[in-house]
């Protein structure tokens, strides 16, 4: 079962350190908001690069990044920052530290263009942050390994890859206010981002 963390926190340290650097900056981000108006105030979410489909604020790109590191109350970046920690740390050994940071940021900026791009077509405002759209890319290379490499998990990590799956998916659907369609774009980014990094980049 990969996805059981046997380590302790001196191994895990050494083992993903990129995990290990992406948890860290969620939790200081957070931090830096909770001390610069709240994460509720979304004047200091917009401050600190939230993103938003206001014209005004068209053309800045920085956003789509800096989001991925923002969340609105403790309890979006308790259940992040647990994803992460939990089932991020076996994709970031299988290939190789850069190469798990190029897909988990890369799956994010995916989630967030296309998040972005149909909140645009809305006369409604949306602020939007939070890492889920990068986690839930995480998901989708774990489902890719699944489909089309099952020589590399095992039948109970499959079972639970899918339980997850279907809890997100009804999740992201059926919760108010949560931006689904950054869920769904992370999942589709990561899925065919794991394909291209592993044909292209050669992971060892």
């Amino acid at each position: 079962m990969i996805f059981i963390r046997y380590e302790n926190w001196k191994s895990y340290l050494r083992y993903y350190p990129v995990t290990c650097l992406i948890l860290a900056a969620n939790l200081l981000m957070f931090l830096v908001v909770m001390f610069n108006g709240g994460s509720d105030n979304p004047y200091t979410q917009i401050k600190f690069g939230a993103l938003i489909n206001d014209p005004y604020y068209e053309g800045e790109t920085w956003r789509l990044f800096a989001s991925m590191f923002l969340h609105h109350d403790f309890g979006h970046l308790f259940s992040n920052c647990f994803a992460i920690l939990v089932f991020a740390p076996p994709l970031e050994r299988l290939l190789g530290h850069w190469r798990y940071a190029l897909l988990y940021i890369g799956s994010g900026l995916i989630g967030n263009l296309i998040s972005l791009e149909i909140y645009r077509q809305s006369t409604e405002l949306h602020l939007s942050v939070g890492a889920s759209g990068a986690v839930y890319g995480v998901y989708g290379a774990f489902l890719y390994i699944a489909l089309l490499q099952r020589q590399l998990m095992d039948e109970s990590s499959r079972k639970t890859l899918y339980s997850l799956l279907i809890v997100g998916v009804i999740f992201s659907v059926v919760v108010p206010q949560v931006n689904w369609m950054a869920h769904f774009g992370g999942l589709v980014g990561g899925f065919f981002l794991y394909g291209l990094i592993i044909r292209l980049l050669k992971p060892r």
